[in-house]
């Protein structure tokens, strides 16, 4: 399917202004960076890299989506040919998934012609501004929780696409499972799931919903308690199941005190393995309340697919860079008030202490390597290089299994400062240094 028409309509009007003026065809450098980290969080986290390669790979023009924008004057008979041979032909250089960001952080680079490259801005806004956002709350919450898995089950609560991407943004940061299929198929994510309410309803009786679960899916499985007697229920599974119930989910109440008195009543019928999972509109402040409580893992929906309050990543897609007539590249940027950007093509490195400690994300404007650049993987402490080539000429060359962003995010988490956890609302872990 094609991502073509995922774009707005000034992209294509400006695209046809710029071959009527004759410099659509000007060598262009566009960035993606935040201004400011939403909600007054710590880090952000980079997510969507891999779907936003597929969406490029996707960019063409084919006839239905020329006769549609024909058909509805959009654009001009010249511009409509433009595109029916686009690709995408330029560099593409950013952040690889799972790597952490802060204001001013260059997360993605886009270099090629300006008729070529303006085209991209709402599809790569759209893809990261949301990944971004999910990857970032859920990263938070895999630290409220500390050793306690999570899984994601917000499927109901957003877009039915935006589910999957939700799922893979969560995983991505550290979740260990999701409820929705189709992550698993396109992605690889594990999927859990056992039963909802509606199963128990069905039933004449509660024993009986729990028999049928216990008979198809084996003692080991997780039995949803609190339809109707939080007590009589966790009673009744443990005398179908025995004491090798896998656990019992409670998804209503006041978590902690039902808890308690929970894992008391599992304990003296003997059923001490037997797990209890929490769910109910979780978010990491309600998990890290949930701390001391005799809770073995989580399961969060609503508040993860929006981000936990902030559902966008504030990302922006900004030319900073452009050719002149006689070919130069020249830093060029925004100045309105209250919006201002940083001109010429950034580079950003992470400055590291001694014992690999982060403090500092280092921008440089000039393409100087700073002094004491190491390579990726090499002993800790010095300056580590945040970016990587994603596209080449057109073609995409830094495609990767998830499983390896899952992988960096949980290392670049582990090196920033302490202070990168804290959940109230403060300033930035690490300060953003320009070098210009």
């Amino acid at each position: 399917m094609s991502s073509a028409l995922l774009t707005d309509h000034y992209e294509l009007t400006m695209l046809q202004a710029a071959l009527r003026g004759g410099v659509a065809f000007r060598k262009a450098t566009f960035e993606v960076f935040a201004r400011h980290l939403p909600d007054g969080r710590r880090y952000g986290v980079v997510a969507g890299t891999g779907r936003l390669l597929d969406a490029l790979r996707d960019f063409r023009f084919g006839e239905r989506e020329l006769a549609f924008l024909r058909e509805n004057r959009v654009v001009d008979e010249p511009t409509l040919e433009f595109l029916s041979g686009y690709r995408f032909s330029g560099d593409v250089y950013g952040y690889r998934e799972g790597e952490c960001y802060f204001p001013g952080s260059p997360i993605l680079t886009v270099e090629g012609t300006f008729a070529e490259a303006v085209l991209l801005e709402t599809v790569i806004l759209s893809i990261l501004n949301h990944d971004c956002a999910i990857a970032s709350a859920a990263s938070r919450m895999v630290h409220a929780a500390g050793s306690r898995p999570i899984i994601e089950m917000g499927s109901r609560r957003t877009h039915e696409m935006a589910a999957v991407a939700a799922a893979r943004a969560a995983y991505l940061s550290g979740f260990g499972s999701s409820s929705n299929l189709m992550a698993g198929h396109l992605y690889g994510v594990p999927t859990a799931g056992t039963a909802a309410h509606a199963f128990t309803l069905l039933h004449d009786s509660e024993k009986a919903a729990f028999q049928a679960q216990i008979d198809s899916l084996g003692a080991g499985t997780t039995l949803l308690v609190d339809t109707y007697d939080v007590a009589e229920a966790v009673r009744t599974g443990v005398e179908l199941a025995g004491p090798d119930l896998g656990a019992v989910r409670l998804d209503s109440g006041d978590l902690a005190e039902v808890a308690y008195a929970v894992r008391a009543q599992l304990d003296e019928l003997g059923a001490h393995k037997t797990r209890i999972i929490v769910t109910s509109d979780l978010d990491e402040y309600t998990i890290a309340a949930l701390a001391a409580a005799p809770v073995d893992g989580y399961g969060v929906g609503t508040s993860l697919v929006t981000g936990s309050g902030a559902p966008t990543a504030a990302l922006v897609y900004k030319l900073v860079a452009r050719q002149d007539e006689e070919g130069v590249m020249r830093p060029v940027a925004k100045r309105s008030v209250g919006k201002p950007s940083r001109g010429g093509r950034k580079y950003a490195f992470r400055r590291l202490d001694g014992s690999g400690t982060a403090e500092a994300e280092l921008v440089t404007v000039s393409g100087d390597r700073p002094e004491g650049v190491r390579p990726e993987g090499d002993r800790p402490g010095g300056i580590r290089p945040l970016q990587a080539e994603l596209v080449r000429g057109g073609e995409i060359v830094g495609a990767e299994p998830l499983e390896a962003a899952r992988e960096r995010h949980r290392r670049s988490v582990a090196e920033l400062p302490a202070t990168a956890r804290q959940l109230a609302r403060g300033y930035e872990a690490i300060p953003t240094v320009f070098d210009e």
